[in-house]
């Protein structure tokens, strides 16, 4: 039998409405789980007594009857999300003992969805890092392993992915700022969505860049993804930046038709030095989409190659300027100060000692690029080399191309501690196929394709229109089907 733990959103609810199983079961799982697998740094606040008691209330309310789809289902919270009376840090030092007195507007739907909260979850710090070594919990372990070398399950969502992966929970909260959710997906072979920006309210949610951080779910399907996504997604007033749109049913889309569909193939995501498994795995991803009745097109993009460089302008510009809160004067962390030391001493040594080397290297460079003399050398420039991108893809759209095929990532997931001390612009390279779409405000989604020849996971990249995730989601749910994908990581913690 399927340890419950171990169950689908979906298979989790069909058995909860059928009373084949109970929240507090799938709940007790779940804890036993995380209790379990210490070595992975995944969770970094348990929350047994707050998921012991939801998880009651939704027992309670499957009774009754016509309960949400997420009613009784177990997730993990990253720690980026403000969750009420719970440790909220960001995983920084500057947030240590921070516990909000409100909720996010997205984990507060998921609680009213009847969702149980199980604790909250590793992360970069800020979300500034693609390794989720920058924690100042220390690094998430992905569950996949080579031999006796640790993996980075990637990042910033790396504790989301690793927890989702290993069973710890049926499904997980993420952030995408430029790749997030789907790069730890890809290297961790699950399901990440990212929504179009606006789609989720992101109030409440710790904020690294503002006008590219959007939450989504992470999960191990596509259809849990769209249940899930279901219940994080609808417009909120607190938000000014949150979409004023009626939330489709993003489960119904899922019929398996994809007739007539234009997938384009972009021609820049063929860099040099691409490794072939990719190569091959994205060739293969066509096909299967192909042999499932959809056109594939050829098509440009030609403003991707600046997307990279404009994205580690305006990212850092936007975290310089969101980021200046954290003083030491109002919550969080505080420096110890020596006599004769004043305010400015006290802001300069809280910084340092609260914020980690990653991000004060990009509180620095936005700091820089919004300077006199270099604000429209670097930001404004970078602002328009991005509105150049959104027009290709409007372009690309306008054309009739219904969604978007890249790899997710231009590798597997690497080791431990390999890239952390390199040049950061070697560790930046893998959002090289992910920022994109967050530059252009679109939906995407990661989901598992394939191994690579030393048997870990690679994951397929669909883009889809704005406001799209019901038809991405249909186009996925079919290359999902298609590609196979049921490897698991061999237990070893």
């Amino acid at each position: 039998m399927t340890a419950l733990n171990e169950l689908t959103i979906s298979e989790a609810r069909d058995a909860l409405r059928k009373g084949e199983v109970t929240s507090v079961a799938l709940t007790e799982a779940c804890l036993g789980a995380i209790d379990a697998a210490g070595a992975l740094n995944a969770f970094v606040h348990k929350t047994p007594e707050i998921a012991m008691e939801r998880a009651k209330a939704a027992d309670a309310r499957l009774q009754e009857g016509a309960p949400p789809a997420m009613c009784g289902i177990p997730v993990g919270i990253k720690d980026l999300f403000c969750t009420e009376g719970v440790p909220s840090q960001a995983a920084s030092r500057i947030l240590n003992g921070f516990r909000p007195e409100y909720e996010s507007t997205v984990s507060a739907q998921l609680r009213e969805a009847g969702a149980v909260m199980l604790g909250k979850l590793n992360m970069d710090e800020f979300a500034m890092g693609s390794s989720n070594e920058t924690a100042c919990y220390g690094a998430v372990v992905n569950p996949w392993k080579i031999d006796d070398r640790k993996l980075t399950p990637g990042g910033s969502s790396g504790g989301s992915a690793a927890a989702v992966a290993a069973n710890l929970c049926l499904g997980a909260t993420g952030t995408d700022t430029g790749g997030s959710i789907r790069q730890p997906a890809a290297f961790t072979g699950t399901v990440g969505v990212k929504p179009t920006y606006g789609r989720c309210s992101r109030w409440g949610i710790i904020a690294f860049a503002s006008s590219l951080d959007q939450a989504g779910p992470m999960t191990r399907t596509v259809q849990d993804a769209a249940i899930m996504l279901q219940a994080m997604c609808g417009h909120d007033a607190k938000d000014s930046t949150s979409a004023e749109l009626s939330v489709p049913d993003f489960e119904a889309a899922l019929t398996g038709d994809i007739r007539g569909k234009r997938i384009g193939i972009p021609r820049e995501y063929r860099m040099d030095g691409m490794p072939e498994e990719i190569e091959t795995l994205w060739s293969q991803g066509a096909e299967m989409l192909r042999d499932a009745g959809a056109d594939i097109v050829d098509i440009t993009l030609p403003h991707t190659k600046y997307a990279l460089p404009a994205y580690y302008v305006i990212a850092p510009a936007e975290a310089s300027s969101n980021l200046a809160r954290y003083d030491g004067v109002r919550y969080g962390h505080r420096a110890k100060l020596s006599q004769g030391d004043g305010i400015t001493e006290m802001y300069e040594k809280t910084r340092a000692e609260g914020f980690g080397p990653e991000v004060q290297r990009r509180v620095m460079i936005g700091t820089y690029v919004l300077s006199a003399g270099f604000y429209d050398a670097y930001y404004n420039r970078a602002r328009r080399v991005r509105a150049l991108i959104k027009r290709d893809f409007e372009q690309v759209f306008g054309d009739g191309i219904d969604a978007i095929l890249t790899p997710a990532t231009p590798s597997s997931a690497f080791g431990l501690g390999e890239m952390a001390d390199a040049d950061p612009v070697q560790m930046y390279l893998n959002d090289v196929f992910t920022v994109p779409v967050n530059l252009a405000g679109l939906p995407g989604i990661a989901l598992p394709a394939g191994l690579d020849r030393k048997g870990l996971p690679l994951g397929l990249q669909l883009i889809g229109q704005p406001w799209g995730e019901a038809e991405l989601l249909k186009v996925a749910h079919v290359l999902e089907r298609a590609a196979g994908f049921v490897a698991k990581p061999e237990r070893w913690w």
